[in-house]
């Protein structure tokens, strides 16, 4: 294998995302990061490196085991990837999750307006990705 491999490439081949034109658009909008720092689509990533993806609200972690520029099976991901995210993180995805459904008895139709927008303030923030300063 070369010396390396460009992360949008990477990143699709170990199906982190489901094409490389949205692996890309990740790095051009600062979701993707190589040990801490943004990066653009043509970096190229080596083995041992920390590579971190913004999934509102959670951010993932993954350190690269081996290179791979083709699309793997998903069996064969864990050989290429080591999943290193923090248990911290993985808990924001609990929470986000177990307030996202506003329970409605049955035959009470549609929220109207004024309770939808007291759903959306509740709920702001879990997913939006126009604050990038958070990280």
């Amino acid at each position: 294998m070369a010396e390396g491999v460009r992360i949008d490439k990477w990143l699709w081949s170990v199906r982190l995302f489901k094409t490389r034109s949205d692996a890309a658009e990740a790095c051009r909008c600062n979701r993707v990061l190589v040990n801490g720092t943004a990066v653009k689509p043509s970096r190229e990533v080596r083995t041992g490196e920390v590579v971190s993806v913004r999934r509102m609200p959670v951010v993932y972690s993954f350190r690269i085991r081996e290179l791979v520029a083709t699309r793997q099976p998903a069996k064969n991901v864990p050989r290429y990837i080591e999943d290193v995210t923090p248990p911290e993180e993985l808990d924001k995805m609990e929470m986000a999750r177990a307030g996202a459904f506003a329970v409605r008895d049955r035959g009470m139709g549609r929220p109207t307006k004024k309770e939808r927008r007291d759903i959306e303030e509740l709920l702001e923030g879990f997913g939006d990705d126009s604050d990038e300063a958070d990280w």
